[in-house]
């Protein structure tokens, strides 16, 4: 097996291997492997002494910032308060100055008093506890080995641990799932309790020895826990619960928040109370030895279990599940599930769960029920979150700058926080703010910060630009500083003003008003009266269309920064240039009224920038949502597929800023039928995204579209957001074919 080491960072340590009930679900005791009658039922200083050795070992080795260790059984307060305040104390001054210790203890809470308590409190030592619900759904199974019931001396530990004195050391409830137990009564009794987690657990089960299903359903667990889902989100969602938040996170294309589900490799060794190192404990329900790996503490590192071919089996990802895993459309949420969940006599791991169905089920029925960001299917909602996102690139441009850019960035900075407290100004930084080339500006910025770059400093200044051209449009008397380079003074989103020569560089003063700006050189060499619409001497503003129906999208080819598409940017245009921009521009606009009036009514609302291109090739530059760039002037339907084209690459581009529409990009390959060779499904959609669009101008884009759209909807990539793109794309297919069938 090949790829680096991953390294352990929880250290599963069995402190006691014996327990003070006899629950008949238990994987230790009443499954396959029954390795703990041989094991010492405490463990030893020695061991203690060299887990912690061990430990430190691992961590420094791999540099590690934090190392988990859980203390388990058996019961673990078994042990009682002495040995387990060796063990802290070991095992925190073995990690002293090395990482951070996360001591955490998982017990079934039948022992737990404050003397226990006042211990963990000293070495900061959370505690989870067992519990499967109400005291008749803990009684199918948690009983003491004389048949008494467990539940009100749990009830009584979890009361003891809500103490304010030890709140702070609750971890929450972890419940095994017994499908027998009526789920809505099992969340209430655990909500009652106020756990700051819930954990549901699957029971432990193989092929060889399923699980019970007293219907005979293949979903039966699926359909438990959606009932559990559906009173939870009833009540609010009052109390996290791991298994559901898991299955959000990757559904939205983060990661698993638990072992039993998704690709995440493991990282956890357990510990035996007789120094010997043993893979994940779940495996003992599988068969005999399954857990072993033939090392201990006393020999061996933590290395050496690292690279075991059981251990490392369970590091492969994607790579190491089962054929049928990998091909489900579920898998990046699901995993294959438990390992050792997996197994069976006739293949050993090489097998979708044993709970595969309900798995699915599960997946499918919470995708059903969430909600995906309104950016997605609502495009006021994206402009939004882009202008959120500017907002905070600035934001994270003034603290990484930390005082460099001096008396004028700061001077720039206070301006905006003038403008921000008034609605004139605010609606004219935002409008500056919003534009697609200040992003362009940001990103470039901060880029050059994090790289040392030299002009970085100066290139932030822009700022003071931005200021003054939100104060111009804002209407409001307001003075504002600003630098010109070259000779060119630039305002975004206004235009440009010739101060001087080229070379020459300097600052101006503004004053601003109703519709006139006063600009002075501060060397008193030169005074401009401009009004930012109007050609004056000297001054070249931007430009506007809106004539032949046209929106009047700005025709922006002085920004500095627009120069950021696959061609590069033209120079200023002439005016008989900008004229016949403005006619094709009416009459590719018609056309796209024409016949595809959806499209051009979303492109109306959304589009704010167009900038023309010259030929030749030029490398792609991020830019803010709004702003396209466009090469042809006199052909019609080429430019409307242009613009349309244009759109929708830049529309995706921002959802893709905002939100996760598919993970594990490149981990599976496709193959579209309007080309030759394979694609990530990245490229799958952005093509399928910009054809479905064209195909409203010409039906020759239609071609492999639907079959695109099938790919995707059976891909594992996709998360939430991302098949609701889909579906999205689906409607507007059946619409397209619908207009081209009349």
């Amino acid at each position: 097996m090949t790829g680096p080491l991953v390294p352990f960072r929880e250290i599963v340590l069995k402190v006691h291997s014996r327990c003070d009930l006899a629950c008949d679900h238990c994987y230790i005791y009443e499954h396959a492997d029954q390795s703990w009658r041989t094991r010492p039922k405490t463990i030893s200083d020695e061991a203690i002494s060299w887990t912690a050795r061990r430990l430190a070992e691992h961590a420094s080795a791999h540099a590690l910032d934090s190392m988990s260790v859980i203390l388990h059984g058996g019961e673990p307060l078994l042990a009682g308060p002495a040995r387990l305040r060796r063990v802290c104390e070991e095992l925190t001054a073995a990690l002293n100055g090395i990482a951070e210790l996360d001591l955490r203890i998982h017990t079934n809470g039948v022992q737990l008093s404050p003397r226990y308590l006042d211990l963990f409190d000293e070495f900061d030592v959370k505690v989870g506890i067992s519990l499967d619900g109400d005291r008749a759904a803990n009684d199918r199974h948690r009983r003491f080995a004389n048949g008494r019931t467990s539940h009100p001396l749990v009830l009584k530990a979890v009361e003891l641990l809500r103490q304010e004195r030890y709140r702070h050391l609750d971890l929450g409830l972890l419940c095994t799932i017994d499908i027998e137990n009526d789920p809505h009564t099992v969340l209430d009794a655990l909500v009652e309790l106020d756990p700051p987690l819930i954990d549901f657990l699957l029971p432990h089960a193989t092929w060889d020895d399923p699980p019970p299903r007293p219907n005979g359903s293949e979903t039966a667990y699926a359909d438990w826990l959606l009932k559990v889902h559906d009173r939870w989100r009833d009540l609010g969602s009052p109390v996290p619960v791991r298994l559901f938040s898991s299955v959000l996170s990757t559904l939205g294309g983060g990661p698993s928040l638990t072992e039993s589900l998704g690709l995440a490799p493991t990282d956890l060794v357990v510990v035996e109370t007789d120094g010997q190192l043993e893979q994940v404990d779940s495996l003992k329900s599988a068969y005999e030895g399954a857990a072993a790996t033939g090392f201990n503490v006393f020999a061996h590192s933590f290395d050496d279990v690292a690279a075991h071919p059981g251990v490392r089996a369970r590091q492969l990802g994607l790579a190491g599940v089962s054929g049928t895993c990998r091909d489900c459309p579920v898998v990046r949420s699901c995993g294959g599930g438990l390992y050792t969940h997996r197994f069976s006599s006739a293949d050993g791991f090489d097998n979708p769960s044993v709970y595969c169905r309900d798995l699915e089920a599960l997946v499918r029925g919470i995708e059903a029920r969430a909600e995906v960001p309104p950016s997605v299917t609502d495009h006021a909602e994206l402009t939004y979150a882009q202008q959120d996102l500017t907002r905070t690139l600035l934001a994270r441009l003034h603290a990484d700058l930390d005082g460099r850019g001096g008396a004028r960035w700061e001077e720039a900075w206070q301006l905006a926080g003038v403008l921000e407290s008034s609605e004139q100004g605010a609606a004219g930084l935002d409008h500056v703010l919003s534009h697609p080339y200040t992003r362009t500006w940001l990103l470039e910025t901060l880029e050059g910060l994090h790289a040392g770059r030299a002009d970085a400093v100066d290139e932030a200044l822009r700022l003071r630009a931005c200021a003054a051209a939100a104060a111009v449009r804002s209407g409001l008397e307001l003075d504002a500083g600003a630098d010109y380079r070259d000779g060119l003074l630039h305002l975004p989103t206004l235009g440009e003003l010739r101060l001087g020569g080229a070379g020459e560089h300097g600052t101006v003063q503004l004053r601003t008003g109703e519709g006139v700006v006063v600009i002075r050189r501060d060397d008193g060499a030169g005074e401009w009266c401009v009004r930012h619409g109007e050609d004056t001497p000297g001054w070249k503003p931007v430009r506007h269309l809106g004539q032949g129906g046209v929106p009047p999208f700005a025709l922006d080819d002085l920004d500095p920064y627009r120069d950021c598409f696959a061609a590069p940017a033209s120079s200023r245009l002439g005016p008989a240039d900008a004229d016949e921009w403005e006619a094709g521009l009416a009459e590719a606009w018609a056309l796209l009224e024409r016949e595809a009036p959806s499209h051009a009514r979303v492109v109306a609302g959304s589009l704010t920038t167009l900038t023309p291109l010259a030929t030749g090739r030029h490398t792609e530059r991020r830019h803010g949502y709004g702003a396209i760039g466009l090469t042809s002037a006199n052909d019609a339907k080429r430019l409307a597929l242009e613009l349309l084209g244009g759109f929708r690459r830049t529309t995706l581009r921002a959802l893709l800023e905002v939100t996760d529409l598919y993970a594990a990009d490149g981990a599976w390959v496709y193959h579209p039928l309007w080309q030759d060779g394979v694609v990530p499904f990245s490229r799958l959609l952005a093509e399928t995204h910009e054809r479905v669009a064209l195909a409203t101008l010409d039906p020759c884009y239609m071609g492999g579209v639907e079959e695109a759209l099938d790919m995707m909807d059976s891909a594992a990539e996709p998360t939430l957001a991302g098949r609701r793109i889909i579906s999205v794309l689906r409607n507007e297919v059946k619409q397209t074919r619908d207009k081209w069938a009349e």
